[in-house]
């Protein structure tokens, strides 16, 4: 991988941010997945579609972060082909995976705001946990398939000029004709990124004309309250993805203006996605702030 190019007096500074960085999403993660696991009143549908986000944002975080620290202290970029296959195929599923389970969950909300008497029999255990696995096997195949169209290219450079491995960067390294990765990756980007923003956008708009007619209804009141959160979520991965994916489209893109996208879309989203659902989820919010109080209680009766 090419140098990070830090300055000598930056190295344990951007270690240390790094380091912390990584420490608040695996707390703030973990924080969101184990609150949800151990508290009964969440294992409802939308909450239940919500734990796979952390394990999704722990994972790329995970294959990014630890290498990327060792990297900055040691000033050793370099990587297996095998370890950046790997480390490319985390990545993939993790932002895939993000994409297809947000919505899975508008899904949801679709269900709970215009279908409420017919909630509970459409979206029932079995339906839920083949929801679940169907999302996870989509990802792992659609991503192992894209990251298996690149083996089969002979390499003629070994100098990956983004912040991590992912498939654009591995193409890169390539002398020969790569059209097919290029048609598969496209058909990818459609099939995850743009197949759900259609879906979303349609739930949304039944969801708003729903409400028009409903306005005075609590239990539709009572679904909207994850809704926003939701949206929020959903627009802004959307956003800093789009980015991403424009800047390794176009060759004319610094590559420092990729770096720094790719490492965007790689840390805001594990930071922020169980802050804003933390925050804004009325019911996540008041049982994260129990599970923390009673680590802090826990931890104070050892000493």
């Amino acid at each position: 991988m090419e140098s990070l190019d830090i300055p000598p007096g930056y190295i344990y500074p951007a270690f240390v941010f790094g380091t912390l960085t990584y420490v608040i999403i695996l707390f703030c993660n973990i924080l969101v997945f184990t609150t949800i696991v151990f508290t009964k009143s969440l294992h409802s549908p939308m909450f239940i579609l919500l734990l796979n986000l952390p394990i999704l944002d722990i994972m790329g975080a995970t294959a990014l972060l630890p290498q990327l620290l060792h990297s900055i202290l040691t000033n050793d970029r370099s990587v297996s082909y095998p370890g950046c296959f790997l480390q490319a195929l985390l990545i993939h599923i993790s932002g895939g995976g993000d994409f297809l389970f947000l919505t899975a969950m508008a899904y949801d909300r679709y269900i709970a705001i215009c279908l409420p008497l017919r909630y509970h029999s459409l979206l029932t255990f079995n339906v839920l946990i083949r929801i679940i696995v169907g999302v996870w096997l989509s990802i792992i195949i659609i991503m192992g398939v894209l990251l298996c169209t690149t083996t089969q290219f002979k390499l003629c450079m070994n100098n990956i000029v983004d912040i991590f491995c992912n498939t654009p960067s591995l193409v890169k390294l390539t002398c020969e004709d790569t059209s097919v990765n290029r048609n598969y990756g496209v058909f990818t980007i459609i099939l995850v990124q743009a197949a759900p923003a259609v879906i979303v956008t349609y739930t949304y708009i039944q969801i708003l004309l729903t409400c028009m007619k409903n306005k005075k209804s609590d239990r539709i009141g009572k679904a909207l309250q994850t809704c926003g959160t939701h949206l929020v979520v959903f627009i802004f991965l959307q956003f800093i993805c789009m980015l991403t994916v424009m800047a390794h489209r176009f060759k004319s893109v610094s590559p420092n203006l990729r770096r720094a996208l790719g490492i965007a879309f790689m840390v805001f989203p594990p930071v922020l996605n169980p802050l804003i659902y933390g925050l804004n989820t009325k019911e996540l919010r008041k049982n994260m702030i129990q599970m923390v109080k009673r680590l802090i209680l826990k931890s104070q009766l050892t000493h």
